[in-house]
């Protein structure tokens, strides 16, 4: 039988990023704090918690590969929140943050979280920041933790 490979969800050594949008902030503020508190949580130190802010969930990529690719970050957590309108504007947006965020972590080889919170009203995005959902940044920055853990474990 073959072994397994997996990552804890120990705070390894390094730094972490949260990339926050600011548009939305009553949801993204909330995914925030989950995140800070999942790392923290989980033996983080306060101080290894960068924090960069972008005006939208359209403008994380640009940030996030930029993080990344620093080199100072063990994992990056791309947080923002996209609530449907009455325009195809929200289409353009999701698609665009999804494949710019995916393409950061691929390319650089750092974990790179997908914390945006993707909805079609209000009521579904409040339920996802700390709502009867749980707190979705909480679960990225999780993520962010198991994936820096496992990474490093598969030889290139």
């Amino acid at each position: 039988m073959g072994r397994t490979f997996e990552g804890s969800l120990v705070s390894p050594k390094g730094r972490f990023a949260l990339c926050v949008a600011r548009f939305n902030a009553f949801i993204t503020e909330e995914l925030l704090s989950g995140a800070k508190d999942a790392l923290v949580r989980h033996g983080v130190a306060e101080d290894d918690v960068d924090v960069f802010r972008v005006p939208g969930t359209f403008e994380l990529p640009a940030v996030v590969r930029r993080v990344a690719d620093s080199g100072q970050y063990a994992g990056v957590v791309a947080l923002g929140a996209v609530i449907r309108g009455d325009t195809t504007h929200y289409d353009y947006v999701c698609n665009e943050a999804a494949k710019g965020i995916a393409a950061a972590g691929l390319q650089t080889g750092v974990p790179v979280i997908f914390g945006v919170v993707t909805t079609e009203n209000t009521e579904q995005a409040i339920a996802r920041a700390g709502g009867k959902s749980g707190n979705k940044g909480w679960d990225a920055a999780m993520t962010a933790l198991e994936m820096a853990n496992l990474l490093p474990q598969i030889k290139a």
